[in-house]
């Protein structure tokens, strides 16, 4: 344990005063804990092949919130590498968290996010701001920037409901870059290799007022034109039953949709497709 001494007690750094971030703590004290500490020596690149990667996230805001979803598929090269993995995870109680890129690094960014958050609640007394936990993934993602140079990126996507926030805009989508770049994204963003067609499809399907039915569809319709044309990212698998991950944010909180729900949803769009391949049209 960080900081703990050889009679199994606390170090004197757990009662020290200091900054409410857990990662800056382990920073100071246990460096090589850090997801972000360096896996391969100076100049050396990473196989394009080498890691498993995963694609396709997106978000799109909706009538009482914010929705986000994940296809499952990851690949290392030209080979599935998972065909369910989990790319969409609750960072707390109002705010999720998907990622695209190399998945054994993203899972770890997730986890230490979600102690982060927990640890300055506890530490302050207050959760952050959604803002704030924007800021301090971007100061996450910033840290990893070296891994990244040798092409182990983690591109995370981040959506969340803001109570300060006038009503109609509460649900809010953030993108980054490698480099950490934080950028707010209005109404929908997409992440990973399959993100220019899933962008593409949101554009033609959102609507300010969509339900969580709605909203839920369109993400579904997003996935599967982002993988009839990118072989990285997985559509619905009907025969294993493996469907894209699907989760809204509402006032209440987090809720993720159930495999039940999943299903008729994926299964009900996959019936929209085969009467129109090219899917639904935008609103006129």
């Amino acid at each position: 344990m960080a900081g703990s001494g050889t009679d199994g007690r606390l170090g004197e750094e757990f009662f020290t005063p200091g900054s409410s971030s857990f990662t800056e703590f382990l920073a100071a004290h246990r460096p090589g804990l850090l997801p972000t500490r360096p896996l391969l020596p100076d100049g050396v690149r990473a196989a394009p092949d080498a890691f498993p990667h995963g694609t396709t996230v997106l978000a799109l805001t909706c009538r009482d919130g914010v929705l986000i979803a994940g296809d499952r598929r990851a690949t290392a090269g030209n080979l599935i590498a998972q065909r369910d993995l989990e790319k969409v995870h609750p960072a707390d109680d109002h705010t999720a968290l998907a990622f695209a890129g190399t998945v054994g690094l993203a899972l770890d960014m997730v986890k230490l996010y979600q102690v982060e958050l927990t640890h300055f609640e506890k530490v302050e007394g207050t959760p952050m701001t959604l803002g704030a936990k924007a800021t301090r993934l971007a100061a996450m993602i910033r840290q990893n920037l070296g891994q990244a140079m040798q092409g182990l990126a983690v591109v995370p996507l981040l959506a969340g409901y803001d109570h300060t926030a006038p009503d109609g805009a509460r649900g809010r989508i953030f993108g980054y870059d490698a480099a950490g770049g934080l950028y707010e994204k209005r109404h929908f963003h997409a992440e990973g290799s399959g993100s220019p067609y899933a962008r593409g499809a949101l554009k033609k399907l959102f609507r300010p007022d969509l339900s969580r039915r709605e909203a839920a569809l369109a993400a579904l319709h997003a996935l599967y034109d982002a993988a009839d044309d990118d072989s990285a990212t997985g559509g619905p698998d009907l025969g294993r039953r493996i469907f894209p991950i699907v989760a809204v944010i509402t006032e209440e909180g987090f809720d993720r949709l159930t495999e039940a729900e999943t299903e008729e949803l994926s299964r009900v769009m996959v019936e929209q497709r085969d009467r129109r391949p090219d899917g639904p049209v935008a609103a006129p």
